[in-house]
């Protein structure tokens, strides 16, 4: 699959806004966008995004078409990236991450996981949920907390990408979890980690657009969905999502930013939750929402 790596170079303030507005323009579709300075002195930043099966062309003119005038007159620059994985190029030089009880690692750090830790060995993949992003640690810390506090037998990680929340609570719980996701790499990515990490046989996977899927009956009514996608197909799955849960289930959701909140807050108010919890981190929101009682 080639890969178009298209940059916008700025100062420090507006590249990150650029950065923002990309985020935002491509939220739909996954893109990974990246931040970071260009140059030895720190006044230049650049701002990038990887585009997919585009020539370079093309991907600059989309990214202009997406972007406007909220990039004003900063150079544009767009190239082919050799036939990489570029995740996993990345998280080469990541260290591993802690959430709670989880440590999230990759193979080089199996021998770091500290006694009492429950080590979580992802494989970097084209697919979103390695520990590292701030959406990611907050639902690993919330299921930490709340299978601290109570059992749940029916439970769906919705979004799975790298399958990380699924595997995490398969762990924990020794309980059964449906993963799914809308890329069938992602899907992939969770079965293999879950084989990884021991739990295959408590993780069922399946690709899915939305809740709408007749597979979703199988497995629910669900008492724990966690949703780590982002806030306008939170949105608009508000209603399907409650209709697959039963009358006191629980509801993390989380790829929010913190303007994000009260949106979302209204959404599933209307389908008769309420907040029990917040929480932020490196300026993203996970909200768990509860129905039916007042605590999670």
């Amino acid at each position: 699959m080639q890969t178009v790596r298209v940059r916008i170079t700025a100062e420090e303030l507006e590249a990150k806004r650029i950065a923002d507005v990309l985020e935002r323009a491509f939220e739909d579709d996954g893109n990974p966008v990246t931040i970071y300075e260009a140059s030895p002195d720190g006044k230049i930043w650049a701002a990038e995004i990887l585009l997919f099966e585009m020539e370079p062309e093309e991907a600059a003119e989309t990214v202009r078409d997406r972007v406007g005038s909220d990039a004003f007159a900063a150079p544009i620059e767009a190239e082919i990236l050799p036939d990489i994985n570029w995740v996993e190029k990345s998280l080469e030089g990541l260290k591993p991450v802690s959430a709670g009880r989880f440590f999230v690692h990759g193979s080089h750090d199996r021998d770091k996981v500290p006694g009492g830790g429950i080590g979580l060995e992802i494989e970097a993949a084209l697919a979103f949920g390695t520990g590292h992003h701030g959406t990611t640690a907050g639902c690993l810390e919330e299921i930490d907390r709340l299978f601290s506090m109570r059992e749940y037998y029916r439970v769906l990680d919705l979004g799975t990408g790298t399958g990380v929340l699924g595997i995490a609570i398969a762990r924990m719980n020794r309980q059964h979890v449906l993963a799914t996701d809308i890329d069938p790499v992602a899907t992939e990515t969770a079965a293999k980690n879950a084989r990884l990490n021991g739990v295959a046989p408590l993780i069922s996977t399946f690709t899915a657009n939305g809740m709408e899927d007749r597979r979703f009956g199988e497995f629910g009514p669900f008492d724990l969905i966690v949703a780590n996608i982002l806030a306008r197909p939170l949105m608009k799955m508000a209603k399907s999502i409650a209709a697959r849960m039963t009358p006191t289930a629980t509801l993390v959701l989380s790829g929010l930013r913190i303007e994000d909140g009260p949106r979302i807050l209204f959404a599933y108010g209307c389908q008769g939750f309420h907040l029990a919890r917040r929480q932020e981190k490196e300026g993203w929101l996970t909200l768990t929402l509860v129905r039916g009682r007042k605590h999670a």
